[in-house]
């Protein structure tokens, strides 16, 4: 049986036992979690649409990690105008415990 959720802004497929990178959430470690809206079950048949209004995910935080760093530059000749920046994204490692079709 698996899952589409939405998280953050993407759209993940996860099944039961999986563990999962998502964007960081503010719980702490150890805590369960539910991710809802639900836009697809699969198991014996595939629901999906109105028929999933109270359908969850759950899921325990495991720990926390951090992406790639980015690094940028911006720069104008002639304007004496230059600026270096970078962007670290910070994410969450959940595991799926539970999928729930029903409300």
């Amino acid at each position: 049986m698996y899952a589409v959720i939405r998280v953050g802004t993407s759209q993940e497929r996860v099944s039961e036992g999986q563990v999962v990178r998502v964007d960081r959430r503010a719980e702490e470690v150890g805590t369960a979690v539910q991710f809802q809206p639900v836009l697809l079950v699969d198991g014996d048949q595939v629901v999906a649409g109105p028929a999933l209004r109270g359908a969850t995910v759950t899921a325990t935080i495991v720990g926390e990690e951090k992406g790639p760093k980015i690094r940028g530059l911006t720069y104008k000749p002639k304007a004496i105008q230059r600026r270096r920046w970078g962007h670290r994204q910070k994410y969450s490692t959940v595991e799926i415990t539970k999928i729930s079709a029903q409300g």
